[in-house]
């Protein structure tokens, strides 16, 4: 059994939603993170990185001035590792999942969290994860490894893959 299941997919289509329907229904202890969008008055700002034991941090914003940019948002490299980077590494120390929502272009300006994500992966822990659709060398990367199993999420197929997520994580985490 493949120990990484990574979600890609177009904008929009319940990526995110599907790790929290996941995790709602799984024993064992998770940890990680999850991005969100930050709205005001119906219109997208930026995006929320959110820990799963409660701690949360603005990733990028449109008021964020940033040498790092993606559209109109500024990315926020210095909180991302401190709260997001932090959060991978203690689930891969003390969980039995790690969650990292996502592997996507603002994260993949991070030096640090690039090498969590590797280390991760290859750690032999159960990682339950979202990666960009567009092709990126680096993410391209990741989504060849042997261990990786990656799905494409359309509206289609939303509850077939939750099924699939939610037999992987109850299935035993020992390698065929």
């Amino acid at each position: 059994m493949k120990q990484v299941y990574l979600l890609t997919g177009r904008p929009g289509t319940g990526k995110t939603s599907l790790i929290k329907q996941a995790l709602a229904g799984m024993r064992g202890k998770a940890g990680g993170f999850y991005t969100e969008e930050i709205r005001s008055q119906g219109v997208r700002e930026g995006f929320r990185l959110v820990t799963l034991d409660g701690q949360h941090t603005i990733l990028a914003h449109v008021d964020i001035h940033s040498p790092y940019r993606v559209s109109k948002y500024g990315v926020d490299i210095a909180s991302l590792d401190r709260v997001g980077v932090s959060a991978l590494n203690q689930a891969a120390k003390e969980c039995d999942l790690v969650i990292v929502d996502e592997i996507g272009k603002m994260e993949l300006f991070s030096a640090n969290f690039r090498e969590s994500i590797w280390q991760i992966i290859n750690s032999g822990k159960k990682v339950l994860g979202t990666i960009m659709f567009k092709a990126n060398p680096w993410a391209d990367a990741i989504k060849r490894q042997p261990q990786v199993n990656l799905v494409e999420v359309t509206r289609a197929n939303h509850r077939r893959v939750l099924e699939e997520i939610l037999a992987w994580l109850e299935a035993d985490p020992s390698p065929n």
